[in-house]
């Protein structure tokens, strides 16, 4: 069985009357440094607002249903040292994903002077977005929420409201990995403190009445326990992602198929911003700075003149791929 490349060619578009440069606009110009990114996006913004709403009301019943009444000061004050620090971890780390360039092509950049521009040779080829008429590098996908091309693109979530892509992945992955440890260290103390409730009388656990409390801590149970597992489950596999280099995406489109393992420990620092250190859990500090694209890293070149023959599309080919092109995955 022959094994494909960890990245293989998309739908090649090398013929001029399909790049069509002359339907591209001019590319804007490019926004001032450190300008913030934030997709407009209304699903988005809800699920956001709602992340932040649950990690607040697990706050709320930790502080003031089981820490502050306890009359353990010091099982009070070390838990919520690490509940808040956790929490605050997790919610900075949500603020970066969603707020980071997840690694956007430029916009509208295939015009016929940039194409122009790249003096491609016999056996280059180019990627051209038609949806936001950008000539794409290797890896890039479209995304329909963000509107753009993300490189690296290994899914759009809603819950960050935002792309997880190359320069904001770090992000998401400590994300959803705080978003687990509070919501396990919530379990535990929730078990704790109804184990130190039948023991005790109900109404000196909290100072909230008996029947409030139950269904507070009923409800931190359920919400702990099912975003225990589902970050778990992310965590889990964009972790596997980094380590194999093949992003959700690229992954889907391989199906069954073999392919080479080209992952690595330099992937790994990569992603996580050099060499192994407390950094890596840091969520202000950068994964890495993103590299300007040059022209070479818009153009392929095909093996042989065999293979540019075979690659050659018709329009209804191209037109068909638009679809498959803009391929978009959700975790939801």
């Amino acid at each position: 069985m022959m094994l494909i490349p960890a990245h293989h060619f998309r739908d090649i578009e090398r013929k001029p009357e399909y790049l069509q440069p002359e339907k591209c606009v001019p590319p804007p110009h490019p926004s001032p440094v450190g300008t913030m990114w934030f997709i407009r996006d209304g699903c988005g913004i809800a699920c956001a607002i709602v992340t932040w709403f649950l990690v607040l009301y697990a706050e709320f019943v930790v502080l003031f249903v089981m820490l502050i009444p306890s009359r353990d000061y010091v099982y009070s004050v070390i838990n919520g040292i690490v509940f808040n620090l956790l929490a605050f971890l997790a919610l900075a780390s949500h603020c970066r994903a969603m707020l980071t360039d997840p690694g956007a092509v430029p916009k509208g950049n295939a015009t016929k002077e940039f194409i122009e521009s790249l003096q491609l040779k016999p056996g280059q080829v180019v990627y051209k977005c038609p949806k936001c008429c950008s000539i794409k590098p290797d890896r890039a996908h479209h995304c329909s929420v963000c509107k753009r091309c993300i490189r690296k693109m290994d899914h759009h979530c809603p819950w960050v409201n935002n792309c997880v892509g190359e320069n904001n992945q770090k992000y998401f992955v400590l994300f959803t990995m705080y978003i687990a440890l509070i919501s396990l260290h919530a379990l535990i103390m929730v078990g704790f403190h109804f184990l130190h409730c039948f023991e005790e009388d109900w109404t000196k656990c909290s100072s909230f009445s008996p029947p409030t409390t139950v269904i507070l801590l009923i409800l931190l149970c359920f919400e702990g326990l099912l975003f225990l597992i589902f970050t778990s489950v992310m965590f889990g596999t964009q972790v596997h992602s980094i380590c194999t280099d093949e992003t959700g995406i690229e992954r889907l489109k391989r199906k069954n198929q073999p392919r080479e393992h080209t992952g690595s420990w330099k992937t790994v620092k990569e992603a996580f911003g050099g060499d192994f250190s407390l950094n890596w859990f840091n969520p202000f500090s950068r994964p890495r700075h993103p590299k300007p694209l040059s022209d070479r890293d818009w153009v392929r070149q095909v093996a042989s003149l065999s293979d540019l023959e075979n690659t050659e599309t018709t329009e209804e080919q191209t037109e068909e791929r638009k679809d498959t092109d803009s391929a978009e995955v959700t975790d939801e």
